[in-house]
């Protein structure tokens, strides 16, 4: 049983982890090179447990316990104890090992090392233990306390036991879980990217503005933000990264390939909400201030937006499941419950038409003879066959 949980890193994800664990009545170590980081931690802390409190979502007596349960280190040796040590630190694969060398000399043989890492591999980080098989991908999504999908990832390395005994534990911590291959962007950051990318296509083809795109994807789709608008939240300078990253680990497929928009973006510092200016402008509290004047409201240009974006989406979906990634449930809870889509893409497959699907992305093919629009060969299957996915 997994009662005590080192978290490496401070920052809003490890913090949040160590809400979660201490929540979930775990005795948990928060560490972090810097003192001044703590403190802004426990202080951030203490503020969203009195808005739980003022909420009625819990009591004065709860909030005490979750954190009592709390404890800031300075020292990576104070995570000796741990039998779960979580990191989530900055995206480096040499620091990560670093850290980990380090730590591993303090931990028991039984303790179980992993990463929070969002795109690198589990295997590299790994590789630096002097016992592999106990490191693991545990993959959150921000904010941790509020998002319902954790990520395991385990290693080519990690053994069985690690992994059933990672599952059992985030489960126990209320959360869903869902086991991926350890392949570039695991489940979530993969099956994305055509919101993103696809979307950015249409824009640089000229066929819409950030706005009309946006609003096609919410009005049509039920998606809660647009892409554009959610780039602009997560911020240019992570998104491109990512989308970069993904792209370099797949050897450059065209599927993955970045958008020199988003790139020019980053470059001028115009990163979304953080800077005040992105896609969109931003005043000081977040809103949007200025925009593309938007236009009337053309329901065919919505139609053709929504649908390729979302052919797309389904596209990337179901290769994830042809490669073995992840299951069928996996991947749709994964969407759902990770980046909150309105439905799971390959249910959303089964209710378009599998038949549907392939015409759509043929024609996208045939009108392009780009890479990027292959359709899937489990989609074709499934289209000969007259299955579906559920």
């Amino acid at each position: 049983m997994i009662k005590n949980v080192g978290i490496i890193g401070s920052g809003t994800m490890g913090s949040g982890i160590a809400q979660v664990a201490a929540t979930a009545g775990c005795i948990v170590k928060l560490y972090d090179t810097k003192q001044a980081a703590l403190d802004k931690s426990k202080a951030a802390l203490e503020k969203i447990l009195n808005r739980l409190v003022e909420k009625g979502r819990i009591n004065t007596a709860e909030k005490k316990r979750i954190q009592g349960n709390i404890s800031y280190v300075d020292s990576l040796k104070d995570l000796g104890d741990s039998d779960l040590t979580i990191e989530a630190i900055i995206e480096n694969l040499d620091i990560k090992q670093k850290v980990f060398v380090e730590l591993e000399t303090y931990l028991s043989e039984e303790a179980i090392i992993a990463s929070n890492t969002s795109s690198l591999s589990i295997a590299s980080i790994a590789s630096a233990l002097k016992n592999p098989a106990r490191c693991i991908g545990i993959h959150f999504f921000n904010p941790a306390p509020l998002m319902k999908l954790v990520e395991v990832i385990p290693a080519i390395q990690t053994s069985q036991e690690v992994l059933d005994k990672t599952i059992k534990t985030i489960a126990d911590w209320k959360k869903v879980v869902a086991v991926a291959k350890d392949t570039p962007g695991f489940i979530v950051n993969r099956v994305a990217r055509p919101f993103y990318g696809e979307s950015l296509r249409i824009y640089e083809e000229g066929l819409a503005d950030f706005a009309t795109i946006d609003k096609a994807l919410k009005t049509l789709g039920g998606f809660r933000m647009g892409p554009f608008e959610l780039m602009d939240f997560i911020g240019n300078d992570v998104n491109y990264t990512v989308t970069e990253t993904v792209f370099t680990a797949f050897y450059f497929d065209a599927r993955y390939k970045p958008s020199f928009t988003q790139k020019r973006l980053s470059e001028a510092g115009y990163l979304g909400r953080k800077t005040g200016k992105g896609y969109y402008d931003y005043d000081e509290n977040g809103r949007v201030t200025s925009s593309a004047v938007e236009k009337p409201y053309d329901e065919e240009l919505a139609n053709q937006i929504f649908d390729r974006v979302l052919v797309m989406l389904i596209n990337e979906a179901a290769d994830a499941l042809f490669l073995n990634i992840a299951s069928t449930e996996d991947i749709d809870n994964a969407m759902t419950k990770g980046v909150n889509y309105p439905k799971g893409l390959l249910a959303w497959a089964d209710e378009k038409g599998i038949d549907w699907c392939v015409e759509t992305l043929d024609k996208l093919y045939d009108e392009y003879h780009e890479d990027r629009y292959r359709c899937s060969p489990l989609l074709r299957k499934l289209n000969r066959q007259g299955k579906n996915f559920f």
